[in-house]
This record gives structure tokens, C-alpha cells and sequence, in this order.
């Protein structure tokens, strides 16, 4: 069985942290092309349209990542309480 780079959130729809060397360093690159775009967007103001876009390509494919190398993710779960009585 493979191990899951990124767990299921207990409740809403989407992952949690990463549980695997290979997850964060997916995250860590994800935050470090995003942090790239900030940095060219800030030379030249005029890249703000591109970065935008720039930004939507590289969530889509931390999107993709997650949910080939995931868990799949399931909807919202209300928190349940226990009936103790």
C-alpha cells in the first residue's frame, strides 16, 4: 500500500498538512515559485496581470499534485457529539 503525501481534512473538503518528506516538499516548492512571482511582480509593476495568472497555473497543479498523491477528499462533516447518556 502507498503512503498518502497528503492526508484528507476531518471536516470540509481538501488536505491537511503534508505527512511526507515528498508532500512538503511539494508545499515548500509551491510557496517558493509563489514567492518568485512576488519577487518579479515587484521589479516591474507592470507583471501584476501575469503574475495573477502565473499564481492560478502553479495552485492548479498543487491541486493536481494533491489529489494524485492524496487522500481522497471527501465533503463537509458537521462536528458529531457524543451522546454520553
Amino acid at each position: 500500500m502507498k503512503k498518502t503525501w497528503f492526508p484528507r481534512k476531518k471536516m470540509g473538503f481538501g488536505w491537511g498538512f503534508p505527512n511526507t518528506w515528498q508532500g512538503l516538499l511539494v508545499l515548500l516548492g509551491y510557496f517558493a515559485l509563489a514567492m518568485g512571482g512576488v519577487k518579479l511582480m515587484t521589479i516591474n509593476p507592470s507583471f501584476v496581470p501575469l503574475f495573477f495568472l502565473y499564481l492560478i497555473v502553479i495552485t492548479a497543479l498543487l491541486f493536481f499534485i494533491c489529489w494524485k498523491t492524496g487522500e481522497k477528499p471527501e465533503g463537509y462533516k458537521p462536528h458529531q457529539e457524543e451522546d454520553n447518556q
